[in-house]
Parts: C-alpha cells; structure tokens; sequence
C-alpha cells in the first residue's frame, strides 16, 4: 500500500544544482608564495598578502592556472580566453581583506558538462555553467575556548576553482554521482587530492521543488559546506521532503541558507540567502586581465591523461571486461594503475580484474587500506594468476591460504608460497579415482537424485572429495569425471 509521502513525492520534482570547491594541490597560495599545504601549526604559513595588510600586492600563481584550465577541458568546458578577477565584498571574521579575490562576470571555464550513470543504468548528463578560480577564506574554530572563537589564517589565500553545476540534478543520489564524478577527474588530474574530510572538496547544494510538469523554479535553499559525498545526498533527500512539506501546508520556502546537521540529518537556517548585488562585485583593480594563448590550450590538452569514462571503454574493447568491471577498476586512479601493470604481466584480463574487484578489495575494505599500502607487486599476483591458469593450484587454496601468505610475505612469489603451504595440486589420477569412488559410495541416494535429473546435489560430492584431498586438486578436472562416473553408473 502506497504511503501519504510515496504520494507527494511523486508529486513533485527535485531541482539541485551544485557548486563543488575544489582545493588545488599547488605548493604555493594563489596570490603569495605562502605555503599552501594542510596541517601546519594554526598561523603558521601565513604573510602579509594572505593576512591582507594594507599595501600588499597579489601575484597570481600560474599553476592554478594551468590546473583550472585542465579541469575545464576535462569537463568538455569551453575555456575564456580573455578573463579577468573580481572583488566579491563581504565581512567576515577569517576573510581578512574584507573580500574574496574570485572570477564573476568572466569566469575561466564555461558551458562544459558530466555524464553520470543513474540509478536505473542510464546515462544522465549534468551540464556545468562555469568554472572559477578563487582564494580561500580562514578558518574559524568556535570550539576551541569558551568565551572566544579562534582563527586560523593558514588556509587563507589557498587556491580554489568553483565548479557550479546548472541546476539539473533530480535526486540526492544523482547529486552523489555527479560528485563522486568531480572527485575522480581532479584526482585522474592530479590536481586536487580529493580528501573531503580535510577539506579538499566541498560542496554547497542549491535546492528547490516545483510540481511535476511545471517549468518554473521554485525558491531555492543553499544548504552550505558539506563535507562528504554521504552528506549531500542524505542533505539533499531531508530537503526535498521538508520543502515539500512546508509547501503541502500552506506555507511559503524562504530562499535562506542552510546549515546540515550531520547527527540529526537536517537542516537549520544560518541567514537569508545573499544575492549577487549583495556582493558588489566589481573587477579586482591589482591584477591585470588575463589572457590565453591558444597554443597554451592546445599545450594542455595534449597533456591530459586518459580519464576515468575513456579508462572503461578501452577496458571494455581492449580487454574484453564488463562495464561494471571496468568501472569499478577505475574508480581510483591507484587502482587503474595498479591493474595495467598486472596485465602487462598476464594476459588473463577476466581473472586480473576479478582478484583486484574480488580478495584485493575486500582486504583493502577489511583493513581500511589503498591499493598503495597493498604489499603484493603486480607482478607477483600475475604468477599467482599463472600457476592457476596452468592447473597447478586451484582457486580455492589460492585465495584461502596462498593469497594471504603472499600479503604477510611481501616480495614472496606465488610458487614459493604455494610450495611453503603443499598447496600445489600432487594428488595423482588413481589416488583421485579411489577418492570419488569412496565419496559416491557415501551417497547411494543421491547417486541416484543425480541420475533421475537433480544435478544440483553434483556441488555436494565435489565438497566432499574436496575435502578428502585437502583441496589439492584440479575442480574443473575433477568435476567432469565425477560427472562420467555418475553417468556411467548402473
């Protein structure tokens, strides 16, 4: 029976768009030579620009340059070729200057887009309006004391590109894919780590409802500084039912900005949404226009690596895996890595792909490791692959005991281990006989459910006979002259 809510769900649409700020991996602040990095003592990699003393000159980093361009190609964006900064006035605590040096009216990149699988397996494609470049604020700690709130300046001035979604996501779970998106291309690019936790991703959420069928927009609240894909989503779905909610009775959604609570999963108010006016944005008057060559274009582009969707389709056609293989193996830049060195190694792609999909990510998940941290080589999992492919050494036995011996062993090959453990397959062909000779004579009942057609109960004698040899057999061999045995049975 359909709920109240299942109702109403059905009656209204979601609208999300995303603005996604990523932190660029450069060494160095946009606008000082200050050190960009995370983790140091509070106020420690600070100087006059980042602290915004009267007098001090920015001096743009041309990394982030080179870092916001990437990622516009990387997103089939169009890039400005005349741009230039803007001053967006606002007061803050941890803003310093009294305004954030960021791009308004030109920003670098525009007019690109990300496809995303949803939910029933098709492709939606997430158009992005634009892409800036910007500073960061400080940090403000309100936990700290108990009378005062603390700053902490180190991340002001820190790099920023601004990936601002058009509002075309229609649930929390697109929203999460589109995310989860940004965060493989800046890590393929190597430009961002994509640690949200520390900070280097977040995202702010734009969220409306408006009937089913209606093409008007409805007031939308930007629910702020969410710092995991989970939270976005699960922001995102409390949203939608509280503004329909709201609406279902008659009230009113105030266009307001929003904080998540991530203990109770909903939302609070902060302030009224600011407008662009609100901002007085107007061109940053110490820093000249800047302007692109296209051969500076052309330059990174040839330089981009292979990214996650062209990493799939050639997995698909050149190695013959599944979409789903393929996508998971190149979820993690790490990950794609470690795979194309394995099969320079093997040419069993299926069976490369299902140890790394299968036992690698298990143990990695189990222990809360990266395929960095793991300590088989590549090409000592090929050998492990090799001995199975030769009949030596069954699967089983593989991934229960040669498997984990050759992670406690690191540099320890697949036959030395196999050796050390008397996995290897040694049971000859009499002494197998006699093994599934006595195995059937166990189970003269099933003998016969086998040969009145129930061939299921074929998995109940290979146990066994596993078993009786200590699992040092060959089970594709062996099933079949179990098989021949039991049709040859009178």
């Amino acid at each position: 029976m359909r709920s109240v809510q299942d109702t109403l769900i059905e009656k209204y649409e979601l609208v999300v768009g995303l603005e996604v700020h990523v932190q660029l991996s450069t060494a160095s602040k946009i606008f000082s030579s200050d050190s960009a990095g995370f983790g140091a003592e509070p106020n420690e990699n600070i100087s006059p620009v980042s602290i915004g003393l009267p007098g001090t000159l920015p001096r743009l980093n041309k990394k982030v340059i080179e870092y916001a361009v990437k990622m516009g190609l990387a997103t089939n964006c169009s890039i400005n070729t005349h741009t230039h900064f803007d001053r967006k006035n606002y007061f803050y605590a941890d803003l310093p200057k009294g305004f954030q040096t960021t791009q308004d009216s030109e920003p670098i990149c525009k007019s690109g887009y990300v496809d995303i699988e949803s939910l029933n397996q098709t492709i939606s494609r997430i158009r992005i309006h634009r892409i800036h470049m910007e500073d960061d604020a400080g940090k403000s700690m309100h936990d700290q004391d108990e009378t005062d709130s603390l700053i902490d300046l180190n991340r002001a001035g820190v790099p920023l590109i601004e990936i601002v979604s058009e509002p075309d996501i229609r649930s929390g779970a697109e929203a999460a894919a589109f995310l989860n998106e940004i965060r493989k291309v800046v890590k393929y690019l190597d430009i961002c780590d994509g640690n949200m936790e520390e900070g280097s991703i977040r995202c702010d959420a734009n969220i409306s409802v408006r009937l089913h069928g209606s093409t008007e927009y409805g007031n939308r609240c930007e629910v702020k500084n969410l710092n995991s894909i989970r939270n976005v989503q699960r922001a995102i779905d409390h949203e939608f039912l509280r503004q329909i909610t709201v609406i279902e009775a008659g009230g009113h959604i105030e266009q307001n900005t929003l904080n998540f609570d991530a203990e109770s999963g909903s939302t609070t108010p902060l302030r009224s949404k600011e407008m662009a006016n609100d901002y007085r944005y107007f061109p940053e008057p110490d820093l000249p226009p800047l302007i692109l060559q296209e051969q500076y274009i052309r330059e990174i582009k040839a330089s981009l690596p292979e990214l996650p969707a062209e990493k799939i389709s050639r997995y698909t056609k050149e190695f013959g895996l599944s979409v789903y293989d393929a996508a998971l193996i190149s979820s993690e830049k790490e990950t794609a890595e470690y795979f194309e060195e394995l099969v320079s190694h093997t040419n069993n792609y299926k069976s490369a792909a299902n140890w790394l999909n299968g036992p690698i990510r298990s143990y990695l998940n189990e222990k809360n490791k990266m395929i960095s941290d793991f300590s088989i080589a590549p090409v000592n999992l090929s050998g492990l692959i090799a001995i199975i492919d030769s009949g030596k050494l069954n699967y089983s036995l593989a991934a229960q005991k040669v498997f984990p011996e050759m992670i406690l062993q690191p540099g320890l090959s697949a036959e030395t281990a196999a050796l050390s453990l008397e996995a290897l397959i040694d049971t000859g062909e009499d002494e197998l006989a006699l093994i599934i000779e006595q195995v059937l004579g166990n189970y003269p009942d099933k003998v016969k459910e086998y040969q009145n057609g129930k061939k299921g109960v074929l998995g109940l004698f290979m146990g066994d006979i596993m078993r009786k040899s200590k699992g040092k057999i060959n089970p594709h061999t062996t099933s079949k002259l179990v098989v021949q045995k039991l049709e040859n049975k009178t």
